[in-house]
């Protein structure tokens, strides 16, 4: 396998005092982040002062010893704090030009058998290689079947944004009965969707807005803040005709509650 810093060398670039961010998360996904366009903002977001260097070479964990090559960073600076938190830091960074034939593309070996993702870049050069590098840049995968959906929001807004073709045809479709699962509380929030562009429709509000104007998740964002909408998950649990009538739809819908007990245990108050 090549060494990654032989090939970023060969796109003519230096690497100067460097660290290493082995991205993996904690309540919100780095792939996610990747996927919707918004890594840079994610990665710079810190609980300490993790990037005192001149440059990031990131690294998102796709799982075991394999990583995705995110990019090389400079850092500009830092702001004590982050949005909406006084604790924290913000970093300003500038994404390094001449590699966007790697950043992702190149899924990377990495042997980390230890906690820290902030590690020091020269320690572990020598351990970075280039196990493939993909056809295409790493994006979100094409629509699984309604059986299969299951979406973090992250996922949701990144599909929303790039309007992915295969999901917007197969939500736009149909309509029928949904489930957003808290994954901080394990409660459950079940709805429907009907006429119209179907599941698309609704499901496009929220990833706007995380809530897609349901009181009940208004007030969850509302007194947990609106990033709580990154622990939702979306999944479908019934398929109906798009020119369904709401009445049937909505039964449906009802039938669900009953089943997972929404009313009583989860974030439904209808």
């Amino acid at each position: 396998m090549i060494p990654l810093l032989n090939l970023i060398a060969l796109a003519g670039v230096e690497l100067r005092d460097w660290k290493l961010h082995c991205a993996t998360g904690v309540g919100s996904s780095p792939l996610d982040a990747f996927f919707a366009g918004t890594f840079e903002q994610w990665q710079g977001e810190q609980n300490q002062k993790n990037f005192e260097c001149e440059q990031i070479v990131s690294l998102i964990h796709l799982g075991s010893s394999r990583w995705l090559f995110a990019g090389v960073f400079d850092v500009l600076g830092r702001e004590d704090g982050r949005p909406g938190y006084p604790e924290g830091y913000t970093y300003a960074t500038r994404e390094v030009a001449g590699l966007e034939h790697l950043t992702g593309r190149a899924i990377i070996h990495f042997e980390k058998t230890f906690r820290a993702s902030y590690l020091i870049g020269r320690k572990h050069a020598d351990l970075l290689s280039v196990a493939a590098i993909l056809e295409q840049r790493m994006s979100i995968r094409d629509f699984p079947g309604y059986k299969s959906v299951l979406v973090s929001h992250g996922q949701l807004q990144a599909i929303v944004r790039q309007s992915q073709p295969s999901w917007k045809a197969a939500l736009s479709s149909v309509g029928g009965v949904y489930v957003i699962t808290d994954g901080a509380t394990g409660c459950h929030y079940v709805g429907s969707a009907s006429g119209g562009d179907g599941f698309w429709g609704r499901w496009c509000s929220y990833a706007a807005t995380g809530h897609g104007g349901n009181v009940e998740l208004k007030s969850l964002l509302l007194a947990e803040g609106r990033q709580h909408a990154e622990y939702f998950t979306y999944s479908i649990l019934e398929v109906c005709d798009v020119d369904a009538g709401e009445d049937v739809v909505v039964a449906r819908e009802c039938h669900w509650k009953d089943v997972l007990k929404t009313r009583e245990f989860g974030l439904n108050s209808n």
